[in-house]
C-alpha cells in the first residue's frame, strides 16, 4: 500500500470513528423519569428548605444528591389548575372549568390534545400515573359502576391507579385504569354533589360517628369515620381506609417501577399527603411532635424513600431523572379539626414566605422543587425561575420531540436550568390564585388589583388581594412586606400592560 493510499485509509477510518462518536452522543440513552408530586407541601415544610421541627431525611437526600431550586413554582396556588397546567403546558386560568373540581367532574383535558404523557409515550416511554388525579373522569354519562372513561389512558398514560379527586371528596374509592377497584356489583355506587342520596350518615346530622370533626364544610357523607365533601352511597367493599392510603398508592407506584424496570418509563406519582383529611398510618401517628400535619409530612417522606429505594434496588438510580415538587403552597386548617393548628410546635410551613395555599403571595406557588439525575445533574442550589408548566416543553426537548405549534402554549424550554447547565430559567412568570393574577419579572412581582377579603376566613391565610396594585422587589423583600407601587408607577404600568397582553393573546411568548 502506498503512503497516499495509507493516508486515505487512515483518514477514512478516523472519519468513521468520529461519526460513530457523534452518533453515540446523539443517541445517548434517555433517562427514566419519575415525577413525585406532593400535595400542599409548603416551601418551609422540608428539612432541605429550612424545616427543623419535622424530619424529612429522604427528601433531604434527594436535595443533597440533586439540584434544589429556590424560585420554582407550581402553576397555581391550588390543586386542579396546577395539575392541569403541568400536564398540558397551558395556564389553567386560560380555560373555563379548571378551578377546584368536585369529585364527579368530567375529564377536563380533551383526549387527543398534546400532553406530557402523550409526548413521552411518543418517545417510547411506558407511562403510568398513581395517586391523586383531580382532573375529572368520564364524559357526560359518568357511571362509577361501569367503564370510567375517558381518563388518564385516553390522554397518554398506559396505566393508572387513582384517587379520583381528593381524599376529602367522594367517591372514596380507587380507580384502576377504567374500573373501581373491589366494587361489588350488587352494591352500586351513587354520587351527588347537589342532593343527599342513600342512607349513609353525614357529619352534619351524625357527628357522634366521627373520629375527626370538620372545622368548615366537609360535613356530608361519612366514610371511615371522616365526613367528606359530597354525598355517596354504595360501594362499601371498595371504599378506602385513609390510614392505609399512603401504603396502597406507594406500593402501586413501586410495583409500576418493578414491572417497567426493563423498559423506558415515566411515572407520575401524585401523593395524597399532606392534603386533608390527614389520617396517618399508625407508624407515623403522633411521631413528629408537630401534630397530625407534621405526622403526614413524615409519612410523605417515607413514600419518597420507598420510591428511591425501588430505583436503587433495580439499579435504576443512575438511569433515572427524579423530579420532586408540590402542587401548591401550605395550609394548616383546610377543613378538619385535626389538631394541626394547635400543635405546629414552632414549625413554619411557608418558611420565609408570605401567604400560603390559595394566596397571591409567594407562598401560594413557590414550592419545594428538586431535580436529581446522577452523573448528569450536579448537586447544588439554583435560583433560576422555573415553573411546572414548563415540564412539557422541556422534556420534549430532552426526548427529542418537536411540539406542534398549538401545543403547550405557556410552556417554556428551561431544560438547561432544570439540568443545572444554566442559572437562568424563565424571563417571566404569571402566578395564579383565585381571583387574581400576578406577574414575575426578574426580582419584581406585580399583583394585580382585585376585590375580596385580605385574610381568608376559614384557612386564616392572607389572600394577597387588594384594590390597588402591589409591587414587590423579591430580591430585597422576599417576605413581600413593602409595597413599592407608589414609588415605581412606571414599572407598575409596564408590568400591568405586559400582564394584560399575556392574558389577551391566549399564548405566552418567551
Amino acid at each position: 500500500m502506498t503512503i497516499h493510499a495509507l493516508n486515505r485509509f487512515l483518514c477514512f477510518n478516523l472519519t468513521l470513528v468520529a461519526l460513530a462518536m457523534v452518533s453515540g452522543a446523539a443517541a445517548a440513552p434517555l433517562p427514566n423519569i419519575v415525577l413525585i408530586y406532593a400535595d400542599d407541601l409548603g416551601y418551609g415544610d422540608a428539612g432541605c428548605y429550612g424545616a427543623t421541627k419535622v424530619r424529612t431525611p429522604n427528601i433531604d437526600r434527594l436535595a443533597a444528591q440533586g439540584l434544589r431550586f429556590t424560585d420554582a413554582h407550581s402553576a397555581s396556588a391550588t390543586c386542579t389548575p396546577s395539575r392541569y397546567a403541568m400536564l398540558t403546558g397551558e395556564y389553567a386560568w386560560r380555560k373555563r372549568g379548571t378551578g377546584v373540581l368536585p369529585g364527579d367532574a368530567r375529564l377536563i383535558i380533551q383526549p387527543g390534545r398534546v400532553t406530557l404523557p402523550s409526548v413521552l409515550k411518543q418517545s417510547g416511554y411506558t407511562t403510568g400515573v398513581v395517586g391523586k388525579w383531580h382532573l375529572g373522569l368520564g364524559g357526560e354519562n359518568l357511571d362509577w359502576n361501569a367503564d370510567i372513561k375517558p381518563g388518564p389512558l385516553e390522554i397518554g398514560f398506559d396505566y393508572s391507579f387513582l384517587i379520583p379527586a381528593t381524599g376529602d371528596r367522594v367517591p372514596c374509592v380507587y380507580v384502576e385504569n377504567h374500573r373501581v377497584v373491589g366494587l361489588d356489583p350488587q352494591d352500586p355506587i351513587r354520587v351527588s354533589y347537589t342532593t343527599p342520596i342513600g342512607s349513609d350518615p353525614t357529619g352534619k346530622d351524625n357527628p357522634e360517628f366521627l373520629k375527626v370533626k370538620p372545622s368548615h364544610g366537609h360535613n356530608f357523607t361519612i366514610v371511615n369515620g371522616i365526613s367528606r365533601i359530597g354525598y355517596m352511597s354504595g360501594g362499601k367493599a371498595a371504599r378506602w381506609v385513609d390510614e392505609d392510603m399512603a401504603d396502597v398508592i406507594t406500593h402501586k407506584a413501586t410495583d409500576f417501577i418493578e414491572r417497567s424496570k426493563d423498559k423506558l418509563f415515566f411515572l407520575y406519582f401524585a401523593t395524597h399527603d399532606i392534603h386533608v383529611p390527614r389520617a396517618p398510618h399508625a407508624r407515623f401517628a403522633g411521631q413528629s411532635g408537630c401534630g397530625t400535619r407534621g405526622d403526614v409530612i413524615e409519612e410523605l417522606d417515607w413514600c419518597v424513600g420507598q420510591i428511591i429505594a425501588a430505583l436503587d434496588r433495580h439499579q435504576l438510580t443512575e438511569k433515572t431523572l427524579v423530579i420532586f415538587t408540590s402542587d401548591n403552597g401550605p395550609v394548616v386548617d383546610d377543613g378538619y379539626q385535626d389538631g394541626s393548628v394547635e400543635k405546629l410546635n414552632g414549625h413554619k410551613p411557608a418558611g420565609p414566605l408570605r401567604g400560603g395555599k390559595y394566596s397571591s403571595f409567594e407562598a401560594g406557588t413557590r414550592v419545594p422543587f428538586i431535580v436529581r439525575w446522577p452523573g448528569r445533574v450536579k448537586p447544588g442550589v439554583s435560583g433560576a425561575l422555573v415553573c411546572q408548566v414548563d415540564f412539557l416543553a422541556s422534556l420534549a426537548v430532552l426526548t427529542n420531540q418537536k411540539l406542534p405549534a398549538e401545543a403547550a402554549p405557556d410552556s417554556f424550554n428551561v431544560l438547561d436550568a432544570l439540568l443545572g447547565e444554566s442559572r437562568t430559567g424563565r424571563d417571566h412568570l404569571v402566578e395564579h390564585a383565585a381571583g387574581a393574577l400576578a406577574l414575575r419579572k426578574g426580582p419584581w412581582k406585580l399583583i394585580e388589583p382585585s376585590q375580596g377579603p385580605k385574610v381568608m376566613v376559614n384557612t386564616r391565610i392572607e389572600s394577597g388581594r387588594a384594590p390597588e396594585p402591589q409591587l414587590y422587589n423579591l430580591a430585597e423583600d422576599l417576605g413581600e412586606t413593602q409595597n413599592l407601587a407608589a414609588q415605581r408607577p412606571d414599572l407598575v404600568k409596564d408590568m400591568s400592560e405586559r400582564l394584560q397582553k399575556i392574558r389577551a393573546e391566549g399564548r405566552t411568548q418567551p
